[in-house]
């Protein structure tokens, strides 16, 4: 790395913001230094260049014994400092304010009133307006200011919504500035970093290319790279970054058909690597392992451990194939740091879910120095920016995302009753679903919606910690704008659900009031399920492909084993599954809108699943990330 004249040092006190704040500065073209929560006001002090710190928020309680502690000295710091979320609630508390459990939790969408006294040109909320759309996610709040400070934000629901002492240039905001839903964030940020730090520009990708292939071969000394090529944005863009610092001769790259991608796509995949220059690499159908690794499983933790360790075993068993010495090779991976920050991968991380290439095996070859990941501090968003300045083409840059354990993590699977008592997460919510329905249909009432809510269970992340909990079906309501918020305020108010979806076809008819919902029991990871899915996802591919491919991001379709027929035919067995559709706007995958299909594509898309044989309804998901996450499992 260059000469860093100027710095802003981020304390990450755990969840998933830390890295996407340090997105932001970097966006900013300002250098950011990620340190642990712990870090001393000394060694803080005596790093070159630091012109501010933002305390990044967190899933814990300052109360909680074991939750995050500021280093020693941190508030006596002669720096501005800007604490978000967690970070506002441990600057209140450090400085003889007081936090307590706010009486609403707050998961998504609000409205800021700002306060005139920090809008003018200099200050914190410097050119924003007297309401802003913001993004809330926690659950508890800032009850007292501290000495010194006022009040400069307010919501309905958390009078305290920011706090500053502009003598001691300290801000606390209880809001995500960092994330795309606050309207005017990056506004905020960009008045922290210039003019309350006066920070000057020095970050750009240019300087990250240089400086990654400086690190990719110190890391790899003469070993060569092995890498996984799946085929999606991540792995492309990694392989053509390892090939650029290394050269094709000591890069080699593996497409494996897991038997879990789309219609065709294997075929596709290894056809456009090749036309775009690539031929260091060969593809292998390992479909009949990867399914025999996931049979009998409904556990979606230990589903994804399953498809993990067998993309090693099937690695090694190529490396093996190719007479390659283990010894002269190190595992590269396209891991981003969302990947990371799911799987616990810092510190303070909640675990919100298993990625592929965080399992046992790899773990260990981490420990032991073996694998390689270039591009694991990136965001989507900086991958695409650095695959069009490695000349990679906008056809293969700009591709949707695709999971790694690809359709698997979209097909759930329910087990025996045992099975599911196993599953992680379970928290006897089952006991309370009784009073869930009556809260839920209460609050579809004034709305003018009716609901049901679904007997299977998704992850979702609520004041960044992991949740496992029921979808609530709605119908009888289809203006969007009416939507979302009855979608905001069942998962804020009904502890049971973390996911809202409208539901649009079925051989129900138009509602869903004399219907039997079923769950299709032993529903596992089969080829015959698989297939039905494929089918469904290509019908919705196909369409949007010509439509609207460019203004979604990413558009998971997911079979759950959930029968919906009518009242009159419950005896005759169930009817078939069920298809959610699940398209999203996004940058960064931190956080996620549901993306707001026109009616007549939704119409048709539902239309063309429901014929396919297997299929008894078709819904919407019309969550946010958070409560909810994009993918399913």
């Amino acid at each position: 790395m260059g000469k860093i004249m100027d710095k802003i040092v981020i304390l990450d006190m755990g969840g998933q913001y830390a890295h996407l704040l340090a997105r932001r500065v970097r966006q900013l073209g300002i250098y950011s230094e990620i340190l642990p929560n712990d870090t001393s006001a000394e060694k803080l002090e005596n790093i070159e260049g630091i012109k501010g710190i933002i305390i990044s928020g967190g899933p814990s309680s300052v109360y909680d014994k074991s939750s995050p502690k500021p280093g020693k000295g941190l508030f006596e710091i002669k720096v501005p400092i800007l604490g978000l979320c967690y970070g506002h609630q441990l600057m209140a508390q450090n400085l003889g304010g007081k936090v307590s459990p706010g009486k609403t939790k707050e998961y998504g969408v609000a409205n800021l009133q700002t306060k005139k006294t920090m809008k003018k040109i200099g200050d914190i909320f410097a050119g924003l307006n007297d309401n802003e759309k913001i993004w809330m996610s926690h659950g508890d709040s800032v009850e007292k200011l501290p000495k010194g400070f006022e009040l400069i934000g307010s919501t309905e629901d958390c009078p305290i919504a920011a706090m500053g002492n502009k003598n001691l240039n300290y801000y606390g905001i209880q809001f995500h500035p960092e994330v795309t839903h606050t309207e005017h964030g990056m506004k905020i940020i960009s008045n922290f970093v210039f003019e309350i730090c006066k920070a000057e520009k020095s970050w750009s990708m240019d300087t990250f290319i240089d400086d990654k292939i400086k690190e990719i071969k110190s890391q790899t000394g003469k070993r060569n790279v092995f890498l996984l090529v799946s085929g999606g944005v991540d792995s492309s863009v990694c392989f053509a970054l390892l090939n650029k610092a290394l050269g094709s001769k000591r890069v080699y790259g593996l497409h494996i058909d897991n038997g879990f991608m789309r219609k065709n796509e294997s075929r596709e995949i290894e056809a456009a690597l090749r036309k775009n220059g690539f031929s260091n690499f060969h593809a292998v159908d390992a479909s009949s392992k990867f399914l025999e690794a996931v049979k009998g499983i409904s556990d979606p933790e230990k589903k994804r451990k399953a498809i993990g360790g067998t993309f090693i075993k099937v690695q090694q068993d190529e490396v093996s194939k190719l007479n390659l010495n283990p010894n002269d090779w190190m595992l590269g991976q396209g891991t981003i740091y969302p990947d990371t920050i799911e799987t616990k991968g810092t510190k303070n991380a909640d675990l919100i879910k298993t990625h592929h290439n965080r399992v046992e095996a790899v773990q260990k070859l981490i420990e032991k120095g073996l694998v390689i990941e270039p591009i694991k501090e990136l965001y989507k968003d900086e991958v695409r920016e650095l695959g069009m300045k490695l000349g990679l083409p906008a056809s293969l840059v700009n591709r949707h995302p695709f999971p790694g354990p690809g359709l698997a993590v979209r097909c759930l699977c329910i087990g025996d009753a045992s099975q599911e008592k196993e599953k992680t997460g379970n928290d006897n919510l089952a006991n309370n679903l009784a009073e869930a329905e009556r809260q839920v249909s209460l609050i579809c009432n004034k709305f003018g919606a009716k609901s049901k809510i679904l007997p299977i269970k998704s992850v979702g992340v609520q004041g960044d910690s992991r949740t496992y909990r029921y979808p609530a079906a709605v119908w009888g309501i289809n203006d969007y704008n009416l939507l979302e918020k009855l979608s905001t305020e069942l998962t804020n108010k009904v502890k049971e659900i973390n996911r809202v979806m409208l539901y649009v076809s079925g051989k129900a008819g138009k509602g869903m009031e004399n219907t039997v919902i079923s769950l299709i029991e032993k529903s596992f990871l089969t080829k015959e399920r698989l297939d039905l899915l494929r089918e469904a996802d290509s019908a919705v591919h196909e369409h949007i492909k010509l439509h609207l491919y460019s203004k979604i991001w990413q558009f998971p379709v997911v079979l759950a084993p959930v029968s919906v027929s009518l009242l009159s035919a419950g005896r005759e067995g169930n009817t078939g599954e069920s298809i959610i559709l699940r398209p999203v706007e996004s940058r960064e995958a931190m956080t996620a809108n549901w993306a707001r299909l026109p009616e007549a594509d939704l119409n048709v898309i539902a239309k063309e699943i429901m014929k396919i044989k297997g299929i008894s309804a078709v819904f919407y998901d019309v969550t946010n990330k958070p409560p909810a996450t994009i993918e399913w499992e």
